[in-house]
């Protein structure tokens, strides 16, 4: 029989004869085995669903595989129908299709399921233990088919994973519209994600993993970095750095990775405890990481001549950050930053790994006994709690970091929280560093993707973002230059920092007038011939784009918090300005039913189209945001907002009166 060529092979979809069955390939992280929850009969039915995806002459030899699956992984992935050919982001001229958008979209799904990028490939999931992109591997191959056939008047739905079908539309409409994990309200506790998700029917699509968005660690290096960089601030005394000062943190899988390579970025010592060997492997092997440490005393001295020497290094410690906070403690080392970033949005299915068992024995305990293992992840979490409170008395600074940290220690009884029983101790880094300081200043993750696969089409577009930036920085209000001097250090030491893993892609904290300019800059040079095309998108985490009442939406104080109202305007606009996909989730990096959040992406081919879209969707996309925080009366928003009508007499926004606190007391 003739191979099937690249092009052929998406084309087919479901492959008529079966696929040979697939060995299990151990050179690959991968995710732990989900706890059994379905009963008897909800087992038949998750085998159903699954069955539903193939003619029913193979549906004998597939029940018993299927069924294997479920008993061993809590889950069906079909890891017979994992392709044969490499999964990376080609360029968008390998693709086949009849639609150029349509094809940038294939190049980002592929580079979400990348090995080099995806925490566990062979389950679809990109990042954060559970953050999929699909449920099983016929939901990625009849997307991909679908998205091969699309025209420019149809418009593909996504259902948590599974594509519904191509819908007839129009060509201004988005290519693609994706859910994930949008339950009814009182259905979005974490037992109804694992039943749910065990039959079938949803998925956690995280943040960037089910919006086919996510561009590896860099997607979260400039942010952190500009975190450190901020916290260093908070810290320090008038004209001092973060030369020789300690951050201590947790997590290389996934976005958590990005840290160590932040640290660097930043100028300070970075300590990052990883209980996954391969994990540490992969950012070590990447250069996110300079040293790799498994024993705690080495590991002491280690930082103590890091410190007296003024160093810029990374270390991962092989082994739990509790052991690590505990022993600096004794050991009298002083940190400066404090953090985590450990997945704790699922913290008993491998988000978080207890002190005192190795990674195996917790992932075997998870499985087999969820309440026992429950009970080890909240006596860790209040053993880290009690390390870090003892460090902080000492005079160090620590802050959330949107992971849920304080959230689900003040739920396992840490003395987590202030002197009014309510308020948490520490501040999110929402609140405290990237709420005040960014987005409500309108700057958040605006990135992009060089669609031909080029490298030296991101150093072109590296070029002119900085040129950009730099025109703007002349005329900006003093409030913004800080970030704009920030943001512009950063895209001219992102080639030297090696940044880049899977597809060619740049992240950059921009307001709108910056994303603007900066995509219109792109698309006439795309028209002039000098670049391919160019996919724009940005992280969920961003001014507009989520509801999270502990972390993006952390620092607004009138209530607000617990609505989801602006992120599904988010989308909803989004999609009718000229986004070429939109998506709406619920679960985001902070939990199942604790957050909603969408994202988007556009595709610019160079043309007039293009640039009336990204004109119209760019300044709606964070100007919807900045709405919302300046009638919180966040003081920072209430400027920028007035800004931004100054700049367009076409907006016009609600702008709140500001209320003596005297005459309420």
């Amino acid at each position: 029989m003739t191979k099937l060529s690249f092009k052929e092979q998406i084309l087919q979809g479901i492959p008529e004869i079966l696929p040979a069955k697939k060995a299990y390939n151990n050179t690959v992280n991968h995710a732990p085995k989900r706890k059994e929850i379905l009963t008897e009969e909800e087992k038949k039915l998750a085998l159903k669903n699954a069955l539903r995806y193939f003619k029913p002459r193979h549906h004998e030899e597939l029940l018993a595989e299927f069924k294997e699956e479920l008993e061993k992984y809590g889950r069906i992935y079909m890891h017979r129908f994992k392709p044969d050919y490499e999964i990376y982001a080609r360029s968008i001229e390998d693709y086949p299709g009849k639609t150029p958008q349509a094809r940038g979209i294939m190049l980002m799904i592929q580079n979400n399921l990348d090995p080099k990028v995806a925490q566990h490939p062979e389950e679809l999931i990109t990042y954060g233990g559970n953050g999929a992109v699909f449920q099983n591997w016929a939901q990625y191959l009849l997307t991909m088919q679908y998205l091969a056939q699309m025209d420019d008047e149809q418009t593909l739905v996504m259902y948590s994973g599974h594509p519904m079908g191509l819908f007839p539309s129009h060509n201004k409409a988005p290519r693609v519209v994706v859910t994930n994990g949008m339950m009814i309200p009182n259905y979005s506790k974490p037992d109804d994600w694992e039943k749910f998700n065990a039959l079938g029917v949803t998925q956690y699509g995280q943040m960037t993993a089910g919006s086919y968005m996510y561009i590896g660690p860099q997607g979260i290096v400039h942010g952190t970095t500009i975190t450190v960089l901020n916290a260093g601030r908070k810290i320090a005394k008038s004209g001092e750095d973060l030369e020789g000062k300690l951050f201590v943190t947790s997590g290389l899988g996934g976005m958590s990775g990005a840290q160590p390579k932040a640290g660097n970025i930043a100028g300070c010592i970075t300590v990052c405890a990883e209980v996954n060997p391969k994990a540490t492997q992969t950012r070590h092997s990447q250069g996110w990481v300079d040293e790799v440490i498994s024993d705690l005393s080495e590991l002491g001295i280690r930082v103590k001549q890091a410190k007296e020497n003024k160093e810029i290094v990374s270390i991962a410690y092989q082994g739990n950050i509790v052991e690590v906070w505990e022993h600096f403690d004794r050991e009298n080392i002083y940190i400066d930053l404090g953090s985590d970033q450990t997945s704790l949005h699922n913290p008993w299915a491998g988000g978080y790994y207890p002190a005192d068992l190795s990674l195996e024995e917790a992932n075997k305990m998870m499985a087999e006994d969820p309440e026992e293992f429950k009970k080890k992840v909240q006596e860790s979490l209040r053993r880290q709690v009690k390390a870090i409170n003892a460090h902080t008395a000492k005079g160090t600074y620590f802050f959330d970091y949107g992971n849920a940290f304080l959230l689900e220690a003040g739920r396992a009884g840490a003395d987590i929280f202030a002197d009014n029983g309510r308020d948490f101790k520490y501040s999110s880094y929402v609140q405290d560093i990237m709420g005040p300081m960014c987005f409500d200043f309108g700057f958040g993750p605006f990135r992009w993707v060089c669609a031909s696969g080029n490298e030296k089409d991101l150093e072109k577009t590296d070029a002119i973002a900085a040129k950009v930036l730099e025109e703007l920085k002349e005329n900006s209000p003093q409030e913004i230059q800080q970030q704009m001097a920030d943001n512009i250090k950063w895209i001219k030491g992102a080639r030297e920092n090696k940044l880049v893993v899977g597809s060619q892609a740049r992240i950059l904290y921009a307001d709108a007038e910056g994303r603007i300019k900066i995509a219109k800059a792109f698309n006439d040079a795309i028209a002039r011939g000098e670049i391919g095309p160019v996919i724009l998108g940005r992280d969920h985490h961003d001014v507009s784009g989520t509801d999270s009442p502990y972390r993006e939406t952390s620092n607004i104080y009138d209530g607000s918090q617990f609505t989801a109202d602006m992120a599904i305007q988010n989308v909803i606009g989004d999609s009718f300005r000229g986004a070429t996909w939109v998506s709406i989730h619920n679960g985001g990096g902070v939990g199942w039913g604790e957050v909603i959040n969408g994202g988007f992406g556009m595709i610019l081919e160079g043309n007039k189209e293009s640039e009336e879209r990204l004109k119209s969707m760019l300044f709606w996309d964070v100007n919807n945001g900045i709405a919302r925080r300046s009638w919180a009366r966040n003081e920072g928003a209430v400027f920028t907002a007035k800004r931004a009508m100054e700049m367009e007499p076409r907006l016009q926004l609600s702008i709140p009166n500001m209320v003596d606190s005297r005459l309420l007391d």
